[in-house]
């Protein structure tokens, strides 16, 4: 009979093949009409003031429980993507976002459109974690980070397309139709998904393990491996102990709480220089004197940083690794962000600023994409991650006012204080706590963490560690 160790073993032996680039393209189109929806706001918002149909108090409590809604989503499908499937909470929370996304389109006032921001922002909050959480599941040890940034790529790539068709609908056409776009997105690759199956380790970790056999030996096909073959070479791995179900407090006991303090580290640090930065850059431009034209100029070069960044943790994702990365360019973001407020030069400030914004997507790939989804054993993997996101999500709620403060009290060089105080406490608890997962199996991670014993007092998934990666 097999366990979660050897199905892993036979997922992580397989080659790359077009099963695994369909699997992230059904994964990426869903979040990506998630993270379109995010970034439409604007647009809207904007559009729906001039009309007269909103103010900026609504303005403001539309943003706040976008907010809101993504980190209850966080925490929900942690919980429900770790009880009942990954399968189930993908096609759940994105059928409540497009569900929600096409009452929004026909709302008859502010206040409908937002109740129903609200319930788009639990689909958007849920499908970040259930999306990076799935796709690790899937994609063999090799090629994991990798993955991942290639995701996170696709998803970012979103903000040109939802600001392209903003100017281009809205004007011509109403806001509306911003909404009805994400939600039919939406509403057709959740069609699509249908066909996409469990994840075979999570079904392992719940003692299905003639479903997840039946899943692993579809994938091998497609991938033109013999099944018996690769039942025969996993069966030579180590045994590791059935785990439990696992409960959210055992992400609190002392074996995981490292990881659960690492992953909620990342997450938060990244949410709290992403938005101290990113959203608030051309609003610092204007306050020193650049005008409107010219801030939203230099900020577009200086966002040009992003996809490079995207592209420079692809390459090093499998060579600097997820940890080391982090710590890496969080010191290089750190020291750019240093350096920022002494920049006279519109070249220096276009520099600096694409170098952290640049820094800042590595930061993204390497962290909310690939590594807090592979901190955490399959049992809590989902909780695990929706922990350390609505965690982040809670910072995020905050942040602006902390920036609005510190920019009023003590000006840029407040706010690069902020931020570059954020990345060295992140660099120093992931360079400390953190464990590095480049090329490893996911079981090979999780046993590092666990106090399974066999018969004869020795740790079994100890020493299943090395044993289980390809």
């Amino acid at each position: 009979m097999q366990n979660e160790a050897t199905i892993g073993y036979r997922l992580d032996s397989l080659p790359l093949s077009g099963y695994h680039w369909r699997l992230l393209g059904l994964i990426a189109a869903g979040m990506y009409f998630d993270s379109f929806d995010i970034y439409i706001a604007g647009t809207v918002l904007a559009a729906m003031i001039h009309s007269g149909e909103s103010t900026l108090k609504l303005n403001a409590m539309f943003v706040s429980v976008t907010f809101v809604g993504m980190m209850s989503g966080a925490w929900l499908s942690g919980v429900l993507g770790d009880r009942f499937g990954r399968r189930f909470c993908y096609q759940f929370n994105l059928g409540i976002y497009g569900f929600a996304s096409i009452a929004a389109a026909l709302a008859p006032s502010m206040y409908w459109l937002i109740f129903f921001r609200l319930v788009m922002g639990i689909g958007m909050g849920a499908e970040i974690v259930v999306g990076y959480g799935t796709l690790s599941e899937f994609i063999p040890a090799a090629w994991r980070g990798r993955f991942g940034t290639i995701l996170n790529l696709i998803i970012n790539t979103s903000l040109f397309l939802s600001t392209f068709l903003g100017w281009l609908i809205v004007p011509h056409y109403g806001w509306r139709w911003m909404f009805a776009i994400a939600g039919c997105g939406a509403l057709f690759v959740w069609f699509l998904r249908k066909s996409m199956p469990e994840s075979p380790r999570w079904l392992a970790s719940r003692n299905r393990t003639d479903e997840a056999d039946q899943v692993v030996s579809t994938i091998e096909k497609a991938c033109g491996v013999d099944s018996a073959t690769a039942i025969a070479a996993a069966a030579q791995q180590p045994r590791r102990a059935a785990p439990g179900n696992g409960r959210l407090g055992d992400l609190f006991t002392r074996r995981l709480l490292t990881r659960t303090i690492t992953g909620i580290t990342v997450l938060v640090a990244l949410f709290i220089v992403n938005y101290a930065f990113v959203s608030w850059i051309p609003t610092f431009l204007v306050k020193q004197g650049h005008s409107v034209s010219n801030s939203l100029g230099l900020t577009s070069v200086m966002f040009a940083g992003g996809p490079v960044g995207s592209l420079i943790a692809f390459v090093l994702a499998e060579r600097v690794g997820r940890k080391w990365g982090i710590v890496l360019f969080s010191l290089i973001c750190a020291a750019f962000g240093a350096a920022y407020p002494f920049a006279q030069s519109e070249v220096m400030i276009t520099a600096l600023g694409f170098a952290i914004t640049c820094c800042i997507y590595v930061l993204s790939s390497f962290s909310v994409a690939t590594y807090v989804p592979e901190l955490f054993p399959t049992e809590l993997r989902l909780r695990g991650s929706g922990v350390s996101n609505t965690a982040g999500r809670a910072v995020s709620i905050a942040v602006p006012y902390v920036v609005a403060w510190a920019f009023t009290g003590f000006g840029i060089a407040g706010v690069l204080t902020l931020i570059v105080g954020t990345l060295l406490v992140q660099a120093l608890i992931v360079g400390v706590l953190g464990t590095e997962t480049r090329k490893r199996s996911l079981e090979s991670i999780a046993a590092e963490v666990s106090d399974t014993t066999d018969a004869s007092g020795q740790s079994v998934n100890a020493r299943a560690a090395s044993a289980t990666e390809p």
